[in-house]
């Protein structure tokens, strides 16, 4: 099949493009990278800037790149605002890949309205970034409902496209209720082939407790929360503890940073790992962070559950983090599960194949 994949999530779209490779198929990515991540991409869609100036560059551009957007057999955006443009701009640039090529499909695997729905409605969810249980964070601000043309363009989006991919459980929840027939759980794609796995804990040396920090994004990870505790932690256990972290760095810079690395702190108010997660895992890593029940089920998982689940309190989570200094021991086997979990669940090429098939069936 001929492929293009447009936007990009924290590597996601870049992997599963190796994935479709390795099956055959002819893959184009037009995206960002992630901004500051730098995800590999075959056409770049970076913005340079946000004046008068380089927004009428940028439009340009994309009005350009887009005459060759037609004749595929599958495109695929990564969300709404798959573009770093205004919501109205989206819709219209969907609705020339809607016109001129097979099938559209709609990536579930950020913020947008149904996921901001299912979070305010408070209904499914024991957390979130708006609630914990019935107490509302203030971390989020609802741009999707505050607005009403979010709305409406991410609505007609859901409704003509071929079908929708979530790649974690709440995502799946938010559409769930609205779209089933139309949507697939397809787990995150992983290529385990180019990450060297290390066991994990086996030394005598200190643990070392990575986090990383994105900027603009650190509230709504959690990972202000998480580094409070895990500097707690350190003060308690200066001889056992080392903590490592890093700021809006490049992926594949990221990558190698992490993998020195023996616990790894990600996602607090998810109920399912992501990239930067799984990608932890591959390498050898111990989660802390979103391993939720739910998750497991969905993967029809009922043994391996190696992340440390955590609930988003400051208790729980310097509990969880105490309890690894005081089991080094378990690391390793942890360390050895969580690899296994992701071969078996996150395989770049098995996933291709998952949506390959989805794609087929719409």
């Amino acid at each position: 099949m001929k492929i293009l994949l447009v936007g990009e999530y924290s590597n996601l779209h870049a992997t599963l493009a190796q994935g479709l490779r390795a099956l055959g198929h002819d893959v184009t990515v037009a995206s960002d990278g992630s901004k500051w991540m730098e995800n590999e991409k075959d056409i770049n869609l970076s913005r340079p800037g946000y004046d008068f100036y380089n927004s009428v560059k940028y439009l340009g551009k994309i009005h350009h790149t887009f005459r060759k957007f037609k004749g595929y057999d599958v495109v695929q955006i990564n969300s709404p605002t798959f573009l770093d443009l205004k919501i109205k701009r989206n819709l219209n640039f969907y609705r020339f890949l809607l016109k001129n090529n097979a099938k559209v499909f709609l990536g579930a695997f950020g913020t947008d309205y149904f996921w901001e729905k299912l979070c305010l409605e408070n209904k499914v969810l024991r957390y979130s970034d708006l609630f914990i249980g019935d107490k509302p964070l203030d971390i989020y601000k609802c741009e999707w409902l505050k607005t009403p043309f979010f709305k409406e363009a991410n609505i007609e989006m859901a409704e003509t496209c071929n079908g929708i991919v979530s790649c974690l459980y709440e995502y799946y929840e938010a559409y769930e209720a609205y779209y089933k027939d139309k949507l697939a759980y397809i787990p995150l794609p992983i290529n385990t082939d180019v990450l060297e796995y290390k066991q994990k804990g086996t030394g005598q040396d200190k643990i070392k407790f990575f986090i990383g920090i994105q900027k603009p994004k650190t509230k709504l990870k959690g990972t202000d929360v998480m580094l409070e505790e895990l500097l707690k932690i350190q003060q308690a256990y200066p001889n056992k503890v080392q903590v490592n972290n890093v700021t809006s760095i490049p992926w594949s810079k990221y990558v190698k940073i992490m993998s020195e690395s023996d616990v790894l702190l990600d996602q607090l108010y998810s109920y399912t790992p992501g990239m930067n997660g799984l990608i932890g895992m591959s390498q050898g890593l111990v989660l802390v962070g979103g391993g939720e029940p739910e998750m497991y089920d969905l993967l029809n998982e009922s043994n391996n559950h190696p992340i440390v689940n955590v609930f988003p309190e400051k208790e729980d989570i310097y509990n969880k983090l105490e309890s690894l200094v005081h089991n080094k021991k378990s690391i390793p086997e942890i360390s050895a599960n969580g690899r296994r979990f992701v071969e078996e669940h996150h395989n770049y090429i098995h996933v291709a194949q998952q949506y390959v098939d989805f794609w087929n069936s719409k």
